[in-house]
């Protein structure tokens, strides 16, 4: 049977008091780094996101979520002392990847308007991951491609914990094992489904397949009270209270 990552997505909306038991489980560290964010909806997200992964991961492993500590590597990646994690966020989406017998990287991007696709894969990508970007129908297209393969590079960095810019030319399409450059080795990468308007992938060491289990949730599904929503995540995969 495959190792499993599981990864919830995560609206990043809540209720004070929602918001409220999130900052309950953060450390210092957690809170301080909130506090200095430039406006309260960046706080909250920080909150929401930060929150959600202590209690997914504390369920995961069965401790309370403020038990868990995470240290950060070489190049920044955070190791937790639970199961192994990653965490991800943007616009109003949260990712929480989740695994307990490989280590895992997982990205969630908004597709934002205003940038250069074309250009930016051009000068970062591989020639032909260029030319695919390129090759998008519309403008649309292309930036939904161009955020694809971003996606793909960052959760595989995250997985492998190195830097992402030695990695930007690795390329990510249209193979699912691809080859990271620093530190070297395979990763198996997996697309996300997602909302429109996002674009997520999931990361894990080695060629061997995995089962990606996917889960979309709300604040209140990770939140709930009776902390039964895992255990029903577990099989089958329909978390809600």
């Amino acid at each position: 049977m495959p190792d499993r990552v599981r990864v919830c997505v995560i609206a990043a909306d809540g209720s004070p008091d929602e918001l409220a038991r999130c900052r309950a489980v953060l450390d210092r560290d957690e809170r301080a780094r909130a506090a200095a964010l430039g406006t309260p909806w960046l706080r909250d997200r920080f909150t929401v996101a930060h929150g959600a992964l202590r209690v997914l991961a504390g369920h995961a492993v069965g401790v309370p979520p403020s038990a868990l500590a995470w240290r950060r590597g070489r190049h920044g990646k955070p190791t937790s002392t639970g199961p192994h994690t990653s965490l991800s966020y943007s616009g109003s989406l949260v990712a929480v990847a989740i695994s307990r017998d490989r280590p895992v990287g997982v990205d969630i991007e908004h597709l934002s308007p205003g940038r250069d696709p074309v250009g930016l894969a051009a000068r970062f990508f591989h020639p032909a991951e260029a030319r695919h970007v390129a090759a998008g129908a519309d403008a649309g297209e292309q930036a939904r491609r161009f955020t694809r393969l971003w996606v793909r590079k960052e959760a595989v960095v995250k997985a492998a914990g190195g830097r992402l810019w030695p990695n930007l030319a690795v390329a990510v399409h249209p193979d699912d094992v691809v080859a990271c450059v620093e530190p070297a080795g395979a990763y198996r990468v997996a697309d996300l489904v997602t909302p429109a308007g996002y674009r997520g992938a999931v990361a894990s060491p080695g060629d061997a397949p995995y089962a990606v289990e996917f889960h979309p949730l709300t604040l209140a599904d990770v939140l709930c009270s009776d902390e039964s929503m895992l255990e029903r995540m577990i099989d089958p995969p329909a978390p809600r209270c």
